[in-house]
């Protein structure tokens, strides 16, 4: 008699990274329409501190396209770290509840150590340059994020089995780091020079400490 063994069809759904992936488009298709002059000057941001310059002002920190680059970027590094995680076999990509996880991870560790460094900056009394500061940081940061989203888009929906390919992207993270750094002694090299001893201190305590 003929044994039929029948075997689970299992199927990833991908539905959750699509209606992030358009959320993050519409977020970037409301900053060109609404910002127009700001977001052309950010995505220059590459090879021109332009946008640094003119969007300088700490209270820039707290506007609208501000912090919808800031939730673009959360959203970006997140599925970055996931395709890390599956990439080292240690998450599937279509794992939506991981995903969650690193979302979380990221939003409170972010959020709760710019609330520490804005006490340590009043303790200081350093607050404006770590307005400014932290403004750069998160330009930067969202730049990098705004490049990444299209990568994440291609590495979500396809299989690239490199190692090489994600240890430079990684690279370029902390390259992104490094320059955000290198541009704030630039910029603000006057006021670092009569406050160095609280921006080492600063460094120390609240950027590579945490990492």
């Amino acid at each position: 008699m003929l044994a039929i063994q029948l075997q689970d069809r299992i199927t990833e759904s991908k539905d959750w990274g699509t209606v992030l992936f358009v959320f993050c488009l519409a977020i970037l298709a409301v900053n060109k329409s609404v910002s127009s002059v700001q977001f052309n000057e950010f995505s220059r941001l590459a090879y021109s501190n332009k946008y640094t310059k003119i969007y300088r002002d700490s209270s820039n920190l707290m506007s609208g396209f501000t912090i919808s680059m800031f939730i673009l970027q959360l959203i970006s590094f997140s599925f970055f770290a996931l395709l890390m995680l599956n990439q080292f076999d240690k998450a599937e990509k279509t794992d939506f509840i991981v995903f969650i996880q690193i979302f979380t991870f990221l939003s409170v560790f972010i959020l709760s150590k710019l609330l520490i460094e804005k006490i340590i900056a009043t303790a200081f009394k350093i607050e404006e340059f770590n307005e400014q500061f932290n403004l750069l940081k998160v330009n930067y940061r969202a730049y990098f994020g705004f490049i990444l989203l299209p990568v994440n888009i291609v590495l979500f929906y396809n299989s690239l089995n490199s190692d090489w390919f994600f240890s430079i992207l990684l690279i370029c993270l902390i390259s992104i780091n490094i320059t955000t750094y290198l541009v704030a002694l630039k910029l603000y090299q006057n006021l670092l020079l009569r406050k160095i001893f609280y921006f080492i201190l600063y460094l120390c305590t609240l950027e590579i400490a945490p990492y």
